[in-house]
């Protein structure tokens, strides 16, 4: 199984992954320029992110460990997010009944999406896993699991 690890939090490391450290790397935002749909199908403009879009369509799983700030994704997170739209057709259908990109490629990868951060009420952290869950459901993902980073270590017995 192929698994690609996208970190925010810098003390969690998993063998054999392609990872791309977001502590490390700033992602450009978009800027909405739509080559990525017209001039360069599936290909975006700034060429930062090339291997990562390789290797995020290559993968069976996707492991987040992002941190929470203010009550959302950071910005750089956010930036990766909106950068995504190559992996996707400039087309939309509504098949599921709400409007969605069409799909570029056959499978994408299922999620695990832990998070590092506090909230100031439950409905906030609510609302933060909701927004992760429609997220990688507008990405197709068909297996997405939301969770603080500490079931990450539980689950695996071992401790950060």
């Amino acid at each position: 199984m192929k698994t690609i690890v996208i970190k925010e939090v810098t003390d969690i490391s998993i063998e054999n992954a392609y990872t791309l450290d977001l502590s490390k790397a700033e992602v450009n935002h978009c800027v909405g320029c739509w080559s990525c749909w017209w001039k360069s199908p599936g290909k975006c403009v700034f060429k930062d992110l090339n291997e990562y879009y390789h290797e995020y369509i290559t993968a069976d799983k996707a492991i987040y460990f992002a941190k929470v700030t203010k009550g959302f994704v950071t910005s750089n997170l956010k930036n990766l997010f909106d950068r995504m739209i190559p992996l996707y057709l400039p087309y939309t259908t509504y098949k599921t009944g709400e409007s969605m990109h069409v799909k570029r490629y056959e499978k994408y990868p299922d999620i695990e999406f832990y998070y590092d951060g506090h909230f100031q009420t439950d409905d906030g952290c609510e609302i933060f896993e909701d927004y992760i869950n429609r997220v990688f459901y507008q990405f197709y993902s068909q297996n997405i699991i939301v969770k603080p980073v500490e079931h990450f270590f539980r689950n695996r017995g071992c401790q950060k």
